[in-house]
């Protein structure tokens, strides 16, 4: 057997599955062939990524499933790489999103695009991979919509205990919280 393409169709499995990993049984299906050469695959690559020192990754096994992770030595400039403060500030989209989901939870993307009155797909995205949204369950109702709520790092963000130390919103219609509103919102929590 050609043991190259064999790699490069492992590697590329591995890192699909991401942090959730692949048991020998699953790579062995896809892959078709038996359990005990995808192992064997497995030590070689392994072997060669070891001896490799031009490369960043390695494979591990964790609870019965093999995942690509990074090399211990290079621990350092991965730490450098989560300590630095992210930049990136959220859009005034994402704040207004923000707030809604924050004063409103559980909460349907339709329901807060009627309050925004407009598509609110990015900023959910941009929210939830900044870990300060999450879907917390699905609502009733033909399609049962995903619900979003804020998170534990919501809080720590923001220097919250918990959602009662939101700010109050000034009296209003329930469903308009206005640009100022949310402008108000994140005044306070600075």
């Amino acid at each position: 057997m050609n043991q190259e393409p064999s790699f490069g169709i492992l590697e590329s499995l591995l890192f699909a599955a991401g942090d959730e990993g692949l048991s020998l049984k699953q790579m062995a299906n896809v892959m078709e062939i038996p359990e005990q050469e995808v192992l064997e695959l497995l030590n070689l690559l392994q072997e060669e990524y070891e001896k490799n020192k031009q490369r960043g990754i390695t494979i591990v096994q964790f609870a019965g499933t093999y995942q690509l992770a990074t090399k211990k030595e290079y621990v350092n400039y991965l730490k450098r790489l989560v300590e630095v403060p992210n930049s990136s500030t959220l859009s005034q989209a994402a704040l207004e999103t923000l707030t809604i989901i924050a004063y409103k939870q559980p909460i349907t993307r339709a329901e807060i695009e009627d309050i925004r009155g407009v598509k609110t797909e990015r900023p959910i995205q941009t929210l939830t991979a900044k870990g300060l949204i999450q879907e917390v369950g699905r609502a009733e109702g033909t399609g049962r919509p995903i619900l979003y709520g804020t998170t534990v790092e919501f809080l720590d963000y923001f220097g919250l205990k918990d959602l009662k130390e939101l700010p109050p919103l000034p009296e209003t219609d329930e469903n308009d919280i206005t640009q100022e509103e949310a402008d108000l919102f994140f005044e306070k929590l600075k």
